[in-house]
């Protein structure tokens, strides 16, 4: 194969990869969306035991919770169970909410790996040498951030059992608030923070420290799942802050994930997630003061 068919066929393939990730990336978003908007409808009274609109928000003890089972609800009160105890289907549906929502913030940023996995891949392969499928690469890294979604599932149960969260699943605390915020805004300044920033932001050294490229497809799911953890690494304090802002919050959930996009594509060293970093101490501060 010549030089120019080889350049032609690469562009190919990082073009077919590119449009995967934009219509995994853009489902992903409209499930989000849709959830958002089926939350942001008032609920009949047949489904919600009544007008919630009379009831005291603040003591679920008050609250009619008669007419709320799974039957009889729609998805946006299914994956809102915050003023009822959870069933196993609130915990599933919301399980699948955070995993849909982790791979459309996750998939932009991690798009520039997949795009060199695929070119290097077929590189190899029109040279006579095999390496496993991008979508081993792209599973494994996927897998950590389920994982991440089922902590994070856990975690919003405990916050509605100590009725810390509203309807749209932002903490109703203002000292919680300020704290999670305080504590995300410290960790942007962490060596932790820092080491696995590095790995995300260059993927040459990221394949380079970790031995390269896999024949093998289990390999290459590990290499993947090693890449998610450097990730989850660098991120998951940011994904904490959807408990402040609400984790139904599109326009939240939509400035997380550019903030963390830019943070691995930007080639701003550790200077924005300082930035980033001091203003949410800030915040937070501003927040614990308002609160005592």
């Amino acid at each position: 194969m010549t030089d120019t068919a080889l350049e032609a066929v690469l562009r190919r393939d990082r073009a077919v990869v590119a449009a995967a990730l934009v219509v995994i990336a853009v489902l992903a978003w409209a499930y989000v969306l849709w959830l958002a908007a089926d939350m942001g409808m008032p609920a009949t009274p047949a489904q919600a035991g009544g007008d919630m609109a009379g009831m005291n928000m603040s003591d679920p003890s008050t609250m009619d919770m008669s007419g709320m089972d799974m039957p009889g609800m729609d998805m946006g009160e299914a994956v809102a169970p915050a003023f009822r105890a959870w069933a196993a289907t609130d915990f599933g549906f919301i399980f699948a909410m955070w995993a849909v929502m982790m791979v459309g913030m996750m998939t932009p940023s991690v798009a520039p790996m997949l795009l060199l996995y695929a070119g290097v891949g077929h590189k190899a392969a029109a040279s006579g040498r095999t390496i496993a499928s991008t979508g081993w690469f792209f599973s494994g890294y996927l897998l950590v951030w389920i994982g991440f979604s089922l902590a994070a599932t856990g975690a919003q149960w405990l916050l509605a059992r100590l009725a810390l969260l509203d309807p749209m699943m932002a903490t109703n605390s203002g000292i919680l608030g300020g704290v999670i915020l305080i504590a995300a805004g410290l960790y942007q300044w962490t060596p932790m923070k820092g080491v696995c920033l590095s790995q995300c932001q260059a993927p040459i050294a990221f394949l380079t420290r970790h031995g390269g490229f896999r024949t093998a497809p289990l390999g290459a799911l590990r290499l993947g799942i090693a890449h998610g953890a450097y990730c989850l690494g660098c991120c998951w304090a940011l994904m904490a802050l959807l408990f402040v802002g609400g984790v139904m919050n599109v326009l939240w959930i939509a400035a997380i994930a550019i903030l963390i996009l830019l943070e691995k594509t930007v080639p701003t060293g550790r200077a924005l997630p300082r930035i980033s970093g001091a203003m949410m101490v800030a915040i937070g501060v501003w927040l614990l003061a308002g609160a005592g």
